[in-house]
């Protein structure tokens, strides 16, 4: 069913889902055209879950049912189908409801509404899935609350409501549990619904990275190739599992030393992952011949897609719609592969040649494989291992948003290190890097500031700075190269975090030290006198110097430096140990070393010099090759080493490290002390919401409504936000009129865009004490910029002297509402000076938000100047945030200027946009993203 077929199919209530156990569905809602669909999916469903539906033996549909449930008008009557490979595996709908229970139109606002779910998928989390959807949906059509009955023993079905979140009564009536859900969201329902998305997309990935068997499809027989090469990686890594290779013209029983079969479907046993590396145009027929057999996701290494152009775009397109339609999970198209390093798995479906990174504790992710070979061979060389990798190529679909999921609650990753070049939802991978950043370190390099058009992966429209200032606000710490990008994941990966900004310098240089210094400074670091060992310091000195200042309470972390001596390589390891020696003497602060052409203690320090890689275990399906054996046995598996030191070439890139894992821990600390969201008592929700309505009830879907002065002074008014008057001013005579009506002293000001908010340009005139200075000013005026007519004076009355200052705030399609504040005027304006948070915004997010603009001092009485009334700027933008919060009608405003005293605030000037609302936001039912 299309929309061309049926104007009235409401094609954006189509989704897919991922469902509990990491699997993928398809919701849209029901047509005629599915009644086929519905007889073979009841004829599917155990007569106990139809006597739990229908409260009776009921074994078939009638012809008046499959119409029933197949025609709906997706207003009054609407039902829903989860959906994989075509077929349905669970419905809901429900029926517009009266007061007396009969069936109703708008404005009745309760449904009656009932699940069926295929005895196959029950326990996968479809009825929740739909639930959420369907309760969408309803909000949408102006109903506000569920009335279900369910028989006492469907305890299944009872837990999908009672667990949901939303406020409901339970009542046991005529044998049956009656449930009414409130459909309005609570911080309850959306706690569920988020916990939910976390563990159902952290298992997807998890089921991409720990499979138990393996395929790789497009496997050469000459052993040459992308395919052949991803087998030998998976080979010898040593992968645990099952593997096996497939290629149509396969003659023999093994491909380099692995089983081989013609087609995914000629493997007599189960296959959860398959990597596929044949050219775009045959990729099609591997996606239907996995989905056939059940595989449950894909690595696509195959080019030819979104990079290539338009027509690969629409081909990538395809290729998502018919992964999901089998249920499975992409990584992929253009793929570099994944690693996962897990003792119990050893995966390498990469690209990656053995032997494969050592176990570490770093999480890694690009959207690039170039980037990623570059980051995989830095870790490499400064002795860093992996916990897991993904390189998603185009990301057509598993992206950074499913990896933070999983790296969440992964146990054997400490820090989260991304390489993206968009951010394709800005609102969401803030959400979830906030989480994950609250209990380990997440670092962002963010590519791609000026993507080229035509760029494979869907960006944003926001300012660069605003990203930045978004991904500070969820505690992400984001630098600006791969270089920068594996120091700091280098220092957080091995030290921990420094309680504070206090920095002591050691080592056997002055100028290095200095250099140390002034690159704290730099950084806004506090560090102390350099201590200076002379070049004639030994491994001792240095010990007995980083012991005693990690014992000492004048500082919070610690920066050694090194310069050569004679004999570099005889002392670099007796350095080494005497370093670690005061570490585990006095542990719990930060070390890091600066060193200038000292090789060999970069590897002492790193621990990984004369140490092996471990050995491959033979992997299920391969031939029975001998297990290579060390000195004494078999090679141990090792992670990286718990007790290094990160080492730097530079001054100023271990200082940048270190502080941003100084900033990092003052962010983790701020976030323990929490930050919450006020309640205005004399707020007018309701009222506004009226407004609103009325305001908007003769814009159409799509266009946006700048309001009236008065009209934007009422609303605002509404949230405590007041405005002050301004009177037209077409005459200096009528200037006059209003100064009367205002009283003296007044401010004379244009409100024409281009001379707006201008002062510098000589369009405002301040502080006129009475009629003759008002008309001499006018004749100024009006000399000097043109005819009134094409100014638009107006009179203000004068308020107390400030700091001007902006306020706005606007909806990003992508981020959602962003509140942002800066200085008034072209200096703030031609610096970019302006900070930005998310809404809804804490009382931290607005203390800090005005806090973090380069101008701030002069709020704070810079110069001897008196400081303005911070306190009532944080509640104006507590209270604007608030607004744009309740109300996504409110699409944009700009208070400009508000003039900040030293004792209260004024609001000059006020600009209102408007528009209908999306249809689904930040709090609607969870989805996948769509390209």
């Amino acid at each position: 069913m299309t929309i061309e077929s049926d104007p009235s199919y409401p094609a954006h209530w189509e989704a897919d889902v991922v469902l509990r156990d990491g699997g993928t569905a398809r919701i849209r809602p029901i047509t005629t055209e599915d009644a086929g669909r519905l007889v073979s999916f009841y004829e599917q469903v155990s007569d106990e879950s139809k006597y739990y539906r229908f409260f009776a033996p009921y074994p078939r549909l009638s012809d008046r049912d499959v119409r029933r449930f197949t025609h709906h008008d997706y207003v009054d009557r609407v039902g829903l189908a989860a959906t994989i490979g075509g077929e349905f595996i669970g419905t809901v709908r429900y029926d517009r409801i009266g007061p007396d229970g009969r069936p109703a139109s708008a404005p009745a606002d309760e449904a009656e509404v009932a699940f069926l779910v295929q005895d196959a998928h029950q326990g996968r989390g479809v009825a929740s899935a739909l639930l959420e959807h369907i309760g969408a949906v309803a909000r949408e059509r102006g109903i506000r609350r569920f009335a279900a009955e369910v028989l006492p023993a469907n305890s299944k079905m009872i837990k999908v409501f009672t667990d949901v979140g939303y406020q409901q009564k339970r009542s046991f009536e005529d044998g049956s549990v009656h449930l009414t859900l409130d459909l309005e969201p609570t911080a309850e329902s959306l706690a569920v619904q988020r916990a939910r998305e976390q563990r159902a997309e952290a298992h997807s990935v998890q089921r991409l990275l720990a499979p138990g068997s393996v395929a790789v499809i497009g496997v050469s027989r000459s052993g040459a190739g992308v395919g052949a090469a991803a087998l030998r990686n998976l080979r010898d890594s040593g992968f645990h599992g099952h593997l096996y290779a497939v290629n149509e013209a396969v003659t023999r029983d093994l491909l380099d030393g692995v089983r081989a079969y013609r087609t995914v479907g000629a493997i007599d046993a189960p296959v959860d992952l398959a990597v596929i590396a044949v050219p775009a145009e045959r990729v099609p027929d591997a996606v239907a011949a996995c989905g056939e057999h059940g595989v449950q996701g894909l690595v696509v290494l195959s080019a030819g897609y979104g990079e290539s152009g338009p027509d690969g775009l629409a081909r990538q397109r395809e290729l998502v719609r018919q992964v999901r339609s089998y249920g499975m999970r992409l990584i992929g198209p253009n793929a570099y592969g994944v690693i996962n390093t897990a003792p119990e798995v050893e995966l390498n479906a990469s690209l990656t040649p053995a032997p494969m990174p050592m176990r570490g504790r770093i999480g890694l992710f690009t959207q690039s494989g170039a980037i990623g070979i570059a980051l995989l061979s830095a870790l490499l060389r400064r002795g860093e291992g992996l916990s897991s990798f993904v390189s998603a190529g185009n990301r057509a679909d598993v992206s950074g948003n499913d990896i933070l999921q999983y790296w969440y609650d992964d146990e054997t990753t400490d820090v989260a290190l991304l390489y993206l070049e968009t951010l394709g939802n800005p609102r969401k991978f803030t959400r979830l890097a906030r989480r994950t950043a609250a209990v380990k370190p997440v670092v962002v390099a963010k590519g791609g500031r000026h993507t080229p058009a035509g760029h494979v992966v869907p960006g944003t429209r926001l300012p660069e700075a605003t990203v930045s200032a978004l991904l500070r606000q969820a505690g992400v710490i984001r630098v600006d190269t791969v270089t920068e990008l594996v120091d700091v994941g280098l220092l957080l990966a091995a030290q921990p975090l420094p309680a504070g900004p206090r920095v002591a310098i050691l080592g056997n240089s002055e100028s290095l030290g200095i250099l140390t210094y002034d690159a704290c400074l730099a950084q806004g670091l506090r560090p102390l006198p350099p201590l200076d060992l002379t070049t004639a310091a030994a491994p001792e000195d240095f010990r007995a110097a980083l012991a005693a200042a990690l014992a000492s309470d004048d500082c919070d972390a610690v920066v050694v430096t090194a310069i050569p001596w004679v004999s570099e390589h005889a002392l670099a390891d007796d350095l080494a140990d005497a370093l670690r020696e005061a570490v585990a003497e006095v542990p719990g602060k930060p070390v890091a070393v600066v060193h200038v052409e000292l090789g060999a203690l970069v590897e002492a320090l790193s621990a990984t010099r004369g140490l092996p890689h471990p050995a491959p275990s033979r992997t299920r399906g391969a031939a029975p090759d001998p297990v290579p054996q060390g000195p004494a046995g078999p090679v141990p598996a090792r992670p990286a080493s718990e007790d290094r030191i990160p080492s730097y070439p530079a001054a100023e890139r271990a200082v940048r490290a270190l502080a941003e894992a100084v900033r990092y821990g003052q962010w983790r600390r701020g976030l323990a002390e929490g930050g919450y969201v006020p309640e205005f008592e004399d707020v007018d929700e309701a009222g506004a919401a009226d407004q609103l309505a009325g305001l908007l009830a003769d814009v159409d879907e799509g266009a946006a409504l700048t309001l009236a002065e008065w009209d934007a002074r009422e609303l605002l008014a509404r949230y405590g936000i007041t405005v002050r008057s301004a009177l037209p001013a077409p005459s200096a005579d009528a200037a006059v009129r209003a100064a009367a009506i205002l009283g003296y002293p007044v401010a004379l000001k244009t409100t024409a865009p281009h001379l707006r908010h201008r002062a510098d340009l000589g369009g405002v005139r301040l502080d006129l004490a009475n009629e003759a200075g008002l008309r001499r000013s006018y004749e100024e005026l009006t000399d000097l910029l043109g005819k009134p007519a094409e100014l638009r004076p107006v009179v203000q009355a004068m308020v107390p002297r400030g700091v001007d200052t902006v306020v706005r705030s606007v909806i990003d399609p992508a981020a959602g509402a962003v509140l942002s504040f800066g200085l008034a005027g072209v200096a703030s304006e031609l610096l970019g000076d302006t900070a930005h948070r998310l809404v809804p915004a804490t009382d931290r997010d607005a203390a800090g938000l005005i806090r973090s603009i380069r101008a701030a001092p002069l709020l704070f009485g810079w110069r001897g100047s008196d400081p303005v009334d911070t306190p009532a700027l944080e509640e104006l933008l507590l209270r604007l945030s608030r607004l744009v919060d309740d109300h996504p009608e409110v699409i944009g405003v700009s208070l400009e200027p508000v003039v900040v005293a030293a004792e209260g605030l004024s609001v000059l000037s006020a600009t209102v946009r408007v528009a209908h609302p999306p249809a689904r936001g930040d709090l609607g039912p969870r989805t996948l993203p769509s390209y």
